[in-house]
């Protein structure tokens, strides 16, 4: 009797467990470690992460191929009048076009960001992080696929810009991408959340 007590006084844990706080709590039975000592839903979290990354990275090669194919040598193309044109452009420095003169220490710093992520995904537990990481991931993929195969040369390539607004810096999805996704993490970092999902609050 007090066995089937127990069973249904205890409310039902949705199947993520939610959101981790700093302050540990009782674990429900979808909280629990797993035999292998790991927590359920890294798996899940983790294929949000490439399934973010590969759209924004086909989105990002796509997008270049066309522009390379209908519109690099060619007059921009007016989207919102003079406000926003579509001008094919390649660019050897950062995103934005910052730092033309250190292409291959930018392809560095692309190759060394996809690193951190892989790194971050083995602790990974948040569905906001993997949205976030995934849209760097992506992004920074994108950028270094134009580093590694577009003229001058291997590590050296620029990279295929054509966003260009009136008075900003000529840009791609790629570097839309990894704006998006920094953007994310800096909101995340100030609500206190974690990559593994842990909360912590002041």
């Amino acid at each position: 009797m007090a066995e089937a007590e127990r069973i249904i006084g205890t409310p039902d844990t949705p199947e993520d467990g939610g959101e981790r706080t700093a302050t540990p709590g009782p674990a429900g039975p979808d909280q629990q470690p797993a035999p292998d000592g790991r927590r359920p839903g890294r798996g899940r979290r983790i294929a949000v992460l490439f399934a973010v990354a590969a759209f924004a990275y086909a989105l990002d090669l796509v997008s270049k191929m066309i522009v390379v194919a209908k519109l690099e040598h060619h007059a921009p193309i007016e989207v919102i009048g003079d406000w926003l044109e579509f001008h094919a452009i390649r660019n050897p420095g950062a995103a934005f076009g910052f730092g033309g003169a250190f292409t291959i220490i930018f392809t560095l710093i692309a190759a060394a960001v996809i690193a951190v992520i892989f790194r971050l995904a083995r602790k990974l537990y948040s569905f906001p992080w993997a949205v976030a990481l995934g849209l760097l991931l992506g992004g920074a993929l994108g950028n270094l696929t134009d580093r590694v195969f577009r003229s001058p040369g291997v590590f050296e390539g620029q990279v295929v810009d054509f966003i260009a607004p009136k008075g900003f810096a000529v840009f791609n999805l790629a570097d839309s991408a990894i704006v998006c996704g920094g953007v994310l993490i800096v909101l995340l970092s100030f609500r206190g959340l974690d990559p593994d999902g842990t909360v912590h609050k002041d």
